[in-house]
């Protein structure tokens, strides 16, 4: 029998992968050019890309820890409150998942049917898969999508601090940016191929929106140096 491979198991830790690499490098190699275009020193650049790396490491975490926390408190509650339909109507509950097989095509025979087996399997999954929409794939994970916010922000920002370290006084903010933009459009495509999506319009949309943060701050580091 034909086995099918699909994408969507990735997007608990793909969204978070994806997010924490590209903040990290447009937000580190924003704030590299920024404070290279108001003329500061190499320590100084490396300062505060190193800083910024920290700080974004870990906002990331925090961020996505509490986020998906609150999805996760959120799932929770409602499936309290299908255990507590049980109890107090659980014919209720029957009727309630049959009418949404109705919904989706069944007769109405066909829908009590698969209703009344499904509740007699575990009517609790039954319930949060098909009502509520949460399933074992798309769960909120909060440690996990933490991790792979914090660990991708560090890969990503590292990218060009190195740059900005091996880099001659001259060119760094050209190397820097040019060797960004690159790494940009190469995440994109791996993040659009994870996903199944069209490798050019992933490559694209993170590089215009990449290209456009660190224009923005160079600018301003420019406009204050000045």
């Amino acid at each position: 029998m034909r086995k099918e491979f699909h994408n969507i198991h990735r997007t608990g830790w793909l969204r978070a992968a994806v997010l924490g690499a590209n903040d990290g490098l447009i937000s580190t190699a924003s704030l590299v050019l920024g404070v290279a275009s108001a003329h500061a020193s190499r320590g100084s650049i490396l300062l505060a890309g190193t800083a910024g790396l920290a700080a974004g490491a870990m906002a990331m975490a925090a961020g996505e820890y509490v986020s998906v926390s609150s999805q996760a408190d959120t799932e929770k509650a409602d499936l309290e409150i299908e255990l507590k339909g049980f109890e107090l109507d659980n014919a209720a509950e029957h009727d309630e998942l049959a009418e949404i097989y109705v919904q989706r095509g069944l007769t109405i025979e066909l829908a009590r049917q698969v209703s009344d087996q499904l509740m007699e399997f575990d009517a609790l999954a039954a319930h949060a898969r098909d009502e509520l929409g949460i399933s074992e794939v798309l769960k909120a994970r909060p440690i996990q999508a933490a991790f792979a916010s914090a660990c991708s922000f560090i890969v990503g920002a590292a990218m060009p601090l190195m740059v900005a370290l091996l880099a001659p006084d001259d060119g760094l903010s050209m190397l820097v940016a040019s060797s960004c933009l690159a790494f940009l459009a190469l995440l994109g495509a791996l993040a659009a191929y994870a996903g199944g999506a069209s490798l050019l319009k992933g490559a694209m949309r993170i590089l215009v929106w990449g290209a456009l943060a660190m224009a923005v701050t160079a600018s301003v580091g420019r406009l204050i140096g000045a």
